[in-house]
């Protein structure tokens, strides 16, 4: 058990993991930090936190651990305020959704990646943001990736990888480089074509959602996330997501000529492959 976590940045993803950690039992103390101070009175409330400080160095004094649970562009501003009250005992995280710009934010502050820096991504969410969303139960059963370097601590990992797993989680380490081009595929380009699709309906007629079926309705929910820390990764991933929106629209041009060409055998068989592929995959 840790006797004091730092969580800054109560929100969801932050929330909820410190939701969860309380609920197991795991840590004596979490206390938040941010600059809305509503928000931490309400965290604080809801019992996702036992203190708060809006002040940097209250909040760390004697934390085992700070998780940064706010939108990537904020990272060098967070981590050159923590600098100065963190020591080499001190485990620093994160939840972001890309984790080059990551690794490469605490190059430019620390000089190297510190060996107890281990970046996560917990690979769960809502389309709801706040702590009043949050849910100690956000991470059970599903993918939290750590991508620490090649110098991390490896008591550091072993610790950030038990309290994910007390929440449930499924832990897996990978390098930064391959966890980017992964979820730039199967999340950040999903969340890409929500935006675009709802773009597209507005651009060309603000009233066609009436009269949308249950299909338009699932695949554009995401569509509802955090604007902010979408317009955020994007801006930290951005090769690897235009080139898998490149990728996508290559399918869509393929697509389009099957139909054009009134091809029936070649779309059937398309989307069978599709079919066959996601039922496999929900299964697991």
């Amino acid at each position: 058990m840790m006797d004091k976590i730092c969580i800054i940045g109560v929100g969801l993803i932050g929330g909820s993991f410190a939701k969860g950690l309380k609920e197991a039992n795991q840590v004596k103390t979490i206390v938040g930090f941010g600059r809305n101070e509503e928000n931490l009175i309400k965290a604080q409330a809801l019992n996702v936190i036992d203190e708060y400080s809006l002040d940097i160095a209250t909040a760390l004094k004697d934390a085992q651990m700070v998780l940064i649970a706010t939108p990537v562009d904020s990272f060098e501003f967070i981590l050159k305020s923590i600098k100065p009250y963190v020591n080499d005992s001190v485990i620093i995280s994160d939840v972001g959704s890309t984790k080059g710009s990551v690794a490469n934010i605490a190059r430019l502050v620390f000089d190297k990646v510190p060996a107890r820096f281990i970046p996560a991504h917990p690979i769960a969410g809502k389309e709801k943001s706040g702590v009043g969303a949050s849910d100690g139960s956000l991470f059970n059963h599903r993918r939290v990736i750590l991508t620490p370097e090649d110098n991390a601590d490896t008591d550091a990992i072993e610790q950030v990888t038990k309290l994910w797993q007390t929440l449930g989680a499924q832990v897996e380490t990978m390098t930064h480089q391959k966890h980017d081009d992964l979820l730039a595929m199967t999340s950040h380009l999903p969340h890409m074509l929500a935006f675009g699709l709802m773009d597209y309906l507005i651009s060309n007629d603000p009233d066609a959602g009436h009269y949308a079926a249950g299909g338009f309705k699932d695949f554009s929910r995401i569509a509802s996330s955090d604007a902010v820390m979408w317009r955020d990764i994007c801006l930290n991933n951005p090769d690897q997501i235009v080139k898998h929106i490149k990728g996508y629209q290559q399918v869509l041009d393929k697509l389009s000529g099957l139909i054009e060409n009134n091809e029936s055998d070649a779309l059937e068989n398309l989307f069978s492959e599709a079919k066959s592929a996601r039922d496999e995959w929900i299964k697991d």
